[in-house]
């Protein structure tokens, strides 16, 4: 094969993984919004050198753009061979790309070609890229979808988490999103990405998974935070079968404090996002609220959210979303453990498929794994 090789989205994306490195030639503030994954940035332009031939290309010409742009491309893809790739063997593969597969992408796969080595080219670039997941995600694979169901706190995420530590399938949408999926679910610290960007994350996963065996995944509402769903995805996960996650509210209450524990150690973050639920309780209840959370009644408030915000809000969506949910098996957690999670994980996944649990069943009555401490 000639180098560089220029192919298109339908060539490279089959065999993405093949890839040594997978280098985003835009600039960084392109790189931010969405990516190919794995892809690192080195930019051949900038931002401000972006801005400074795209303003000279619509203001003077494209002669005169080109060349400011010339050389300063040169240089940095100079400095990313020095800093990046000096050391690499002949025979190392890069993928390189920018936004349509032009000038970029395509000054840093001719250097890297006459240097000798075998580089590929994305014809199309990401605009190519991006059209092929959004189409990829209106037709998602025949997948066996599980959806882990169970009202807020009683432990779905860390189920799904478990799970995927045992080696099961797992779409975890919240965790692709950066967010718990409710009005208290921002997590500090952990922006959410761009809309683009969690598709680019829902395609990289559903693409990797087996057909023929189970992925599990929550009763997710459209949105998680500010990003939705793909349609499809939510369609086909609303019409699979159910598992009902079930534990005691004052264990539910003790797994939120832990993992919402940055709101018990700032009342103030929590009230402020209490204030967005004014409209639904009114302004007396969230004042009463938020005066718990400021005089240290932590447990107390929670078991008041869940009696009178989430739990109804629960009983009212499931049902109507998720039509399998009323022939759910119901999966009974004895506490929060790790070693009941692991139960709990197990008894859904086997090496060889899915132990489809009987119509009822609590996990306190399975056998431990043998690490299970004692005492």
């Amino acid at each position: 094969m000639k180098y560089p090789a220029v192919l298109g989205v339908d060539d490279v994306l089959p065999m993405l993984d093949q890839f040594d490195t997978i280098i985003d030639a835009r600039s960084e503030s392109e790189f931010a919004l969405d990516r190919i994954p794995g892809a690192i940035n080195c930019p051949t332009l900038d931002d401000a050198q972006r801005v400074l031939v795209g303003t000279t290309y619509k203001q003077v010409g494209a002669f005169e753009a080109k060349k400011i742009g010339a050389p300063l491309v040169a240089q940095n893809i100079a400095r990313h061979i020095v800093t990046l790739f000096a050391a690499k063997p002949k025979d190392w593969k890069p993928l390189v790309y920018c936004w349509r597969g032009g000038n970029r992408s395509g000054s840093m796969a001719l250097i890297f070609a006459k240097i000798g080595w075998p580089v590929v080219q994305l014809d199309g670039g990401y605009k190519a890229y991006r059209a092929y997941v959004a189409a990829a995600l209106e037709n998602p694979p025949p997948l066996d979808f599980r959806v882990i169901c169970g009202t807020t706190g009683s432990g779905k995420s860390r189920l799904l988490e478990t799970l995927d530590a045992i080696g099961a399938q797992v779409l975890d949408l919240e965790r692709l999103a950066a967010h718990r999926g409710s009005v208290l679910g921002h997590l500090p610290g952990e922006p959410q990405p761009s809309q683009k960007m969690f598709e680019t994350r829902i395609w990289d996963r559903l693409r990797r998974f087996d057909p023929s065996r189970p992925v599990f995944v929550e009763s997710e509402s459209k949105k998680v935070g500010n990003l939705r769903v793909p349609e499809v995805v939510m369609e086909r996960m609303r019409a699979s079968p159910c598992i009902s996650l079930q534990l005691d509210r004052s264990l539910r209450v003790q797994l939120l404090m832990e993992d919402y524990h940055h709101f018990c150690a700032d009342p103030g973050a929590l009230n402020a996002q209490l204030d967005h639920l004014v409209q639904l309780h009114g302004r007396a209840r969230i004042e009463t609220w938020q005066q718990m959370a400021n005089t240290g009644q932590m447990p107390e408030l929670v078991d008041q959210l869940l009696v009178e915000h989430y739990d109804p809000a629960y009983l009212r969506s499931i049902d109507r979303n998720f039509v399998q949910y009323r022939k759910a098996e119901t999966l009974t957690l004895p506490g929060i453990s790790k070693d009941d999670f692991i139960a709990a994980a197990r008894h859904l996944h086997t090496p060889g498929g899915h132990t489809v649990p009987t119509r009822s069943t609590n996990i306190g009555a399975l056998e431990m794994p043998d690490d299970r401490p004692v005492g």
